[in-house]
């Protein structure tokens, strides 16, 4: 079983280490006043930092097989399972905030009549033009934003979700020492 539970965790790891992927790419501390990140940087990195520290902690237990390892990874997992619930509760807000609307486009088709080519286009005219069905109403440049968790696929999220519950039944189950024969 504690080889089992050590398979569990890195598949676990592989889909954090997607979303952490999609969530740096999207991440953009510049462009965080328009669409904040739910999920806060000190969280994630906590997340992170404590489920690579407790995968390290698990191999020490599995090729020394002292009892001290066993049980610190399972304080260890304690506080990745708090932080993990902590962005999961967060990133359902996010979720049910709706769909993601479709890019606009990038130019929009010169007015016609002969205007200059210089007043063509202005970025006023793009952002007036760049929400559909918002008829005559002028669009704010932070109404396109999401979040960048909003770009995280369900699959993925409730795949990690469910290999992390895996792995912490089967560490805590192993450390208790049910299955031993």
């Amino acid at each position: 079983m504690p080889v089992v539970a050590l398979i569990t965790w890195i598949v676990t790891a592989l889909g954090g280490l997607y979303l952490l992927a999609i969530w740096l790419i999207e991440y953009d501390p510049d462009f965080q006043r328009a669409a904040a990140t739910r999920l806060p940087v000190p969280v994630v990195s906590a997340h992170v930092l404590f489920a690579v520290g407790g995968l390290i902690v698990w191999l020490m237990y599995l090729i020394t097989d002292k009892d001290i390892f066993a049980w610190s990874t399972i304080a260890i997992l304690a506080f990745v399972a708090t932080f993990g619930l902590t962005m999961a509760v967060r990133w359902i807000g996010v979720y049910r905030a709706g769909p993601i609307r479709p890019p606009a486009p990038l130019m929009t088709v010169p007015p016609p009549g002969g205007a200059d080519r210089r007043e063509a286009w202005t970025p006023g005219d793009y952002w007036a033009t760049s929400t559909a069905g918002s008829a005559g109403r002028q669009a704010r440049p932070g109404e396109l934003a999401v979040p960048p968790e909003r770009h995280f696929p369900v699959s993925v999220v409730i795949g990690h979700g469910l290999f992390a519950v895996a792995t912490i039944v089967l560490v805590v189950l192993t450390v208790l020492g049910v299955g031993e024969s």
